[in-house]
């Protein structure tokens, strides 16, 4: 049966860290049921062809006053961005996909919905690819499909969850060996699904969990001791799932902190090696200075639970990176109409108000390194739309720190949003992304640095798939694409993102690809350190605030 009453403790606590969150909220265990195997459910049925957008990114910040003023936007004020011109090594060459292959689309997907949350993860012997409203398929790892797509609600048998109300995240836990699959359900309600072994073709644990609140825009990071998760909701929320529990179909209950002021990341381990032990779970968000105040920065987060005695859980803000300044939202803040396509007049949403999925987390033995990114404006683009990036490190155990950053803008005239990020086991980095324009149809395309290039630099973009039209239906693009690392040898990315075949109002198409930066495979893993710091930058002709 599902545990579908689920009351929410406040619990105070006391931390001498700076912290917004006042208070833990606990939920009571949540019994899961058990789901029948996967590839013994029906596809989902093919969805009827309408035009609407599901899931909409709400604005929690609407009834503010000033709200007029977050708004406004006039690209001839935009300065530039003070990063471009050695974002990209020219001749650092990216390499082409080893394969490529088309994923779930519409209406297949959440019938002419839009905007299509395209998601996915590697695991050993599969990938798992998840869109909207709420359609889960399973690859072999040259690309066959091993279903037709079901709905992720048909793995519940009673509840809220039976729904498909979509907003999916897929993550891979490599230390388990044990997917996880997830959606939010109406009304206040979050859904975990965790494959009993491997196998993600088997059966699952289903959990429904009354989280208090509409959890909007959900995001879930795996890590030792949680599967931490973000959401959208009245402020922005941090939560906790008890990893243990969840992992051997156990009762299970969860912790949540409100009160935060921009929406946050969890980290999301890559690779065999763990965190140190007792780390705990890390976020990030990054604020403005004109919007937030204070300074531009990255602000980083440690979610510290007790299972045991949640009155002693607390998150504290742990760090404070000030970063190059940066332009907050190509178009103004919830202003979806901003990316230029070809042969349209609809503009599409830039995703610029929040970090982008995932954040991505490895321990390399000498070091660890997070990296995430978030869309910026001020780049050369029609809009200015851009891709800051960074990469946060920490060596023995002592503090965080900014390694690098990079604005991406190879100055085309196209504009880039809808990044992921992701690092290999040789520190190299790939980052992936949408770029469109008035004179190209959005495409799907990647850039990667070696991990000792010159810092804050990306090498020459490749190609994954060239869009042949444009979304001429709703304003909403994306809502978050997803890059990976395959366990298997620690070196192959895959990423998944949309794009259309042809211009329509919401008959989007998925491409799922991978591909192998050569240095990683075959070779001992050197740090070439030869830029210490951010500030080292300033030899590239860096401004810094």
């Amino acid at each position: 049966m599902t545990g579908r009453c689920v009351v929410w403790l406040a619990v105070a606590f006391v931390t001498a860290s700076p912290v917004l969150a006042q208070q833990v909220e606990v939920s009571e265990p949540v019994v899961p049921g058990v789901s029948p195997r996967f590839d013994q459910l029906s596809p989902a049925p093919r969805g009827p062809l309408f035009v609407r957008e599901i899931n909409p990114r709400d604005n929690p910040l609407a009834d503010e006053p000033d709200q007029g003023r977050r708004g406004t936007w006039d690209r001839t004020s935009v300065e530039l961005d003070p990063l471009l011109g050695f974002a990209v090594d020219p001749t650092r060459r990216t390499p082409s996909p080893s394969l490529s292959f088309d994923g779930v689309g519409n209406p297949t997907g959440c019938g002419g919905c839009t905007p299509p949350d395209i998601v996915g993860d590697v695991g050993p012997n599969h990938y798992i690819q998840m869109v909207n409203a709420t359609k889960v398929a399973v690859f072999a790892k040259n690309g066959t499909p091993l279903n037709t797509p079901i709905n992720l609600g048909s793995l519940w048998t009673t509840g809220n969850c039976t729904a498909n109300a979509g907003d999916p995240i897929v993550v891979y836990d490599e230390a388990a060996d044990r997917w996880l699959l997830s959606q939010f359900a109406f009304p206040t309600h979050m859904c975990l699904a965790i494959s009993q072994t491997a196998d993600p073709l088997g059966a699952y644990f289903t959990y429904e969990f009354n989280v208090g609140s509409f959890p909007d825009y959900f995001k879930f990071g795996v890590w030792p001791d949680a599967y931490y998760m973000s959401a959208n909701e009245s402020t922005y929320t941090a939560y906790a799932f008890d990893r243990t529990s969840l992992l051997s179909g156990a009762p299970a209950t969860a912790q949540k902190f409100t009160g935060l002021t921009n929406f946050l990341l969890p980290a999301d381990v890559d690779g065999a090696t763990q965190p140190p032990a007792e780390s705990p779970g890390l976020f990030y968000t990054f604020k403005d200075n004109s919007f937030h105040g204070g300074n531009d920065r990255v602000e980083l987060y440690a979610f510290d639970v007790d299972w045991a005695t949640p009155g002693n859980s607390s998150f504290t803000l742990v760090a404070t990176f000030p970063i190059v300044s940066f332009t907050y939202t190509p178009c103004g803040f919830f202003q979806f109409n901003c990316v230029r396509q070809l042969d349209t007049t609809r503009r599409v949403d830039s995703l610029g108000e929040w970090p982008m999925f995932r954040f991505a987390y490895r321990n390399l033995g000498t070091h660890e390194a997070m990296v995430g990114a978030f869309t910026v404006g001020g780049g050369l683009g029609e809009v200015g739309a851009a891709i800051r990036w960074f990469e946060l490190r920490r060596s023995g155990g002592g503090s965080w720190s900014l390694y690098q950053e990079g604005t991406y803008d190879p100055g085309d005239g196209h504009d880039r949003f809808n990044a992921s990020i992701a690092m290999d086991a040789a520190g190299n980095i790939a980052l992936g992304y949408s770029v469109s324009s008035s004179t190209m149809y959005p495409s799907i395309r990647y850039a990667t640095r070696l991990a000792g290039d010159p810092l804050g630099s990306l090498g020459t973009e490749a190609e994954m798939r060239t869009g042949g039209g444009s979304q001429t239906g709703s304003n909403r693009w994306g809502d978050y694409s997803a890059m990976s690392v395959d366990p298997t040898d620690g070196c192959t990315f895959w990423y998944t993102n949309e794009y259309y075949a042809t211009s329509s109002s919401s008959t989007w198409s998925t491409r799922i690809a991978r591909f192998t930066i050569p240095e990683c495979v075959g070779r001992d893993i050197i740090f070439e350190d030869d830029f210490e710091t951010t500030a080292d930058l300033s030899r590239w002709g860096a401004t810094f605030p």
